[in-house]
C-alpha cells in the first residue's frame, strides 16, 4: 500500500533515482560476498532466502527417492536409470564380455517388485524386460550376474520378447522431413497470446505430448509431466498466477503446466536435470502443436514466493515437485498480434573452438 502511494505522489525523477540507488546497493552487497563458495553461502544464509525452496525441494526429493528404493517396494526412476545403463553397455564398442555386475541384481529385484505392483505390462516393464533378456543372452556370467539371471528366468522364462532393444542406426528409416521443412516450422512457431474461442481437442494435445515424450532425457528418466487445464475458466485462472500474463490470460482456452519431480534423483548434482529434460520436451511439444494447427506461448515461471505458493495449492504439489513453465495452447485469433521477436544473428550465438594441446596456450576460438 505504501509503495503504491509513493509511486503516485513522488516525481518520476525521484522514483528513478531511488530505483538506481537500490540497484547500486544490491550490486555492491552482492560483490562484497562474491569471492568464494564460502562467502556466497554466508550471503544466502544471512541475507537472501532465494534458494531455500530449491534446497528444501532437493532434500525432500532425495528422501522420497530413498524411501521408494528401500522401503516402498520399488523405484521406477532407479529402474529406468539402470536399464538405460544396460543399454549403453550393450552398444559399447567393443562390448565388454561382462558388465553391470555391481547393479544387475538390484535391477532384477526392482523389475520384479514393480511387475508385482502392475496388473498389466506397461511400457516401463516391457522395455526393462526386453533389455534384461538381451543382456543375459549377451554377457559372460559372473557370480552376481548368474544369481540375477536365475532370479529373472525363474519368473520370465516364458516371456515373449518384444522390440524395445538397442539396434543399429542403419536400421532406422530416413526421415522425409528436410532441413527447409524444419526451418519453416521453426519460423512459423511464434508465441501467440490471443486465441479464438474454440475448445482444444484432447486428441491433438495427446499427439503433441506423444512427441514431447520422445525428447532426450538424462538416463531416460523423464522426470516431468504435463498437467493440462482445457476448460477456459480453469486455464484463465491458473494462467493469471504467472507474472507475465497480465492483460491476456483471460482469453486462454487451454493451459499446460509442466511439473518436474526431484525425487527422480539421489544426488544434489542432478538437481538441474529437471529443467534441462523438461525444456527439451516443451520445445518438442510446441513444435508438434504447430503441426496440428494449434498455437502456443511458453510462459516464464520465475521463483516468486507468493506465486509458487498459489500454484502449489492449485495443483496440490509436494515440496519436491517444481513448476518448470506454463504453456498456453489454442487456435490463434487471426486478428491477434504476434511480436516479431527478431532472433540473434548466427555469429553471435555460435563459435567454433580448438583445444590447444600445448599447456602454455589457452583454449581459444578457431577463426577458420
Amino acid at each position: 500500500m505504501l509503495k503504491s502511494t509513493l509511486k503516485r505522489i513522488l516525481p518520476q525523477s525521484w522514483l528513478h533515482a531511488v530505483a538506481r540507488g537500490r540497484e547500486t546497493a544490491r550490486y555492491l552487497l552482492a560483490a562484497a560476498f562474491a569471492w568464494s563458495g564460502w562467502t556466497a553461502s554466508i550471503y544466502y544464509v544471512l541475507l537472501s532466502g532465494s534458494f531455500r525452496r530449491e534446497q528444501l525441494a532437493v532434500l525432500q526429493g532425495r528422501c522420497r527417492y530413498y524411501r521408494r528404493s528401500r522401503r516402498e517396494g520399488g523405484n521406477v526412476y532407479r529402474l529406468r536409470r539402470n536399464v538405460h545403463r544396460l543399454e549403453k553397455g550393450l552398444i559399447m564398442r567393443p562390448r565388454r564380455p561382462s558388465f553391470a555386475a555391481d547393479y544387475i541384481e538390484e535391477t532384477v529385484r526392482l523389475f520384479h517388485l514393480l511387475a508385482d505392483r502392475s496388473p498389466v505390462p506397461n511400457a516401463d516393464l516391457q522395455w526393462a524386460g526386453d533389455v534384461l533378456t538381451e543382456y543375459f543372452a549377451s554377457v559372460q556370467p559372473t557370480p552376481a550376474i548368474e544369481r540375477a539371471r536365475s532370479s529373472f528366468l525363474a519368473r520370465c522364462r516364458d516371456r515373449v520378447p518384444g522390440t524395445c532393444l538397442p539396434r543399429e542406426r542403419g536400421t532406422y528409416q530416413s526421415t522425409a522431413v528436410r532441413f527447409d521443412d524444419l526451418l519453416e516450422l521453426a519460423r512459423r512457431r511464434r508465441s501467440v497470446r490471443w486465441y479464438a474461442r474454440r475448445d482444444v481437442p484432447r486428441s491433438l494435445l495427446d499427439q503433441a505430448v506423444q512427441v514431447a515424450a520422445l525428447s532426450p532425457s538424462a538416463c531416460n528418466r523423464q522426470p516431468y509431466r504435463f498437467v493440462i487445464f482445457d476448460r477456459a475458466e480453469d486455464a484463465a485462472a491458473v494462467g493469471s498466477v504467472a507474472g507475465g500474463t497480465v492483460g491476456f490470460s483471460a482469453n486462454f482456452n487451454c493451459l499446460v503446466v509442466v511439473v518436474a519431480e526431484l525425487d527422480a534423483y539421489a544426488d544434489e548434482r542432478d538437481r538441474h536435470l529437471i529443467y534441462i529434460d523438461s525444456a527439451l520436451a516443451c520445445m518438442s511439444f510446441m513444435l508438434a502443436l504447430e503441426t496440428v494447427g494449434l498455437s502456443s506461448c511458453p510462459i516464464n515461471w520465475p521463483d516468486v514466493e507468493d506465486r509458487e505458493a498459489r500454484i502449489r495449492q492449485l495443483l496440490e504439489l509436494r515440496p519436491d515437485e517444481r513448476v518448470i513453465m506454463l504453456v498456453s495452447v489454442g487456435y490463434a485469433d487471426p486478428a491477434g498480434g504476434v511480436p516479431a521477436s527478431a532472433k540473434r544473428d548466427l555469429d553471435l550465438i555460435r563459435s567454433y573452438w580448438t583445444l590447444q594441446r600445448n599447456p602454455a596456450q589457452r583454449l581459444h576460438p578457431d577463426g577458420n
